[in-house]
């Protein structure tokens, strides 16, 4: 079996999607004992002693680890989100290459797509153009980690793979109201608004953008059959290959949710890129990879998660 014995590092293990990566590794076969995860209060990939440390006697990283946001974070924080997911995701790599790691796999982000990328998005129009504004420093900090893959592996023979998860959702997700992605913050509000018999819920934006979204369970499943089975240069999206606009995502969770006021629509703030949804086929013919959660399953049972997780003081 491919993770026999093998000793892997996986940046961010402990977090959203990473906890359940490492389920998601174990049920592929690799032993917990054999699974390193840096918390950044111990050991701060930013300095590059760390990176070193974090590589010694590894077989194979999972680079996780990032400082993400929605819309409101990515604008109030553009140059911490640049700096810090540019410099741990370089310094490791770097690290990994000179401590003779024989597999990296970078997780990207959607986010570093063009802004106007046309529907659905293919992998080779990733150059064509500049990111949504909002979205472009931390996007092109990730983007640049496909760049030193490829860079790495034609100069060094360094066996590098990139992937670009779309945007992910599920239990345990991050529902701070600060910091939180558009599924959460939704959950959040609706939720909330039906324990205090509110009659209105207001959304950022028009409604008219649309984003495609990927269960966590399955994007950790993309992620593992790539690490056994791909070892290419070129980019590989990992999403479910649909969309759903805002304004119809937001009528979906007050219904799940039982919110039955009304939706109101704050114009003046921004919508963030206009369309999202992936050209999925390259996961599934380079290395088996489908989606297999129906949206609305998931989203029932992030809401249960939630609702669980208030009763025990919500996240």
């Amino acid at each position: 079996m491919f993770w026999d014995g093998k000793k892997v590092l996986v940046t961010g293990g402990a977090g959203f999607l990473g906890s359940t990566l490492v389920r998601t590794l174990e049920g592929h076969g690799l032993r917990r004992e054999n699974i390193r995860i840096p918390r950044s209060r111990d050991l701060d990939l930013r300095r590059w002693e760390n990176c070193v440390a974090a590589v010694q006697d590894v077989d194979l990283v999972i680079h996780l680890a990032a400082k993400v946001g929605g819309i409101g974070y990515n604008m109030a924080n553009p140059g911490s989100l640049f700096y810090d997911n540019a410099i741990m995701g370089i310094q490791l790599m770097e690290a990994a290459r000179q401590a003779g790691v024989k597999k990296f796999v970078a997780v990207g982000t959607i986010c570093a797509y063009p802004k106007f990328t046309p529907v659905p998005f293919r992998e080779e129009d990733l150059w064509e153009g500049y990111p949504e504004e909002t979205n472009a420093p931390y996007g092109l900090a990730k983007k640049m980690l496909l760049v030193q893959a490829q860079a790495y592996r034609q100069q060094y023979g360094f066996n590098a793979i990139y992937l670009l998860p779309v945007n992910l959702y599920g239990p345990g997700d991050n529902f701070d109201p600060a910091s939180s992605h558009v599924i959460p913050a939704l959950i959040k509000k609706f939720v909330e608004a039906v324990d205090e018999g509110k009659e209105t819920v207001e959304v950022w934006g028009t409604g008219a953008a649309s984003r495609e979204f990927l269960y966590v369970d399955d994007a950790a499943e993309g992620i593992a059959l790539a690490a056994e089975r791909y070892e290419k240069p070129d980019p590989v999206n990992l999403g479910a290959g649909f969309e759903i606009t805002i304004r119809d995502l937001a009528t979906l969770i007050a219904d799940l949710t039982g919110f039955t006021g009304e939706i109101v629509w704050d114009t003046t703030k921004p919508d963030g890129q206009p369309r999202r949804c992936l050209d999925v086929s390259r996961a599934e013919q380079e290395f088996g990879f489908r989606a297999k959660t129906r949206f609305e399953d998931g989203l029932k049972e992030t809401i249960e998660w939630y609702n669980r997780a208030g009763r025990e003081g919500r996240t």
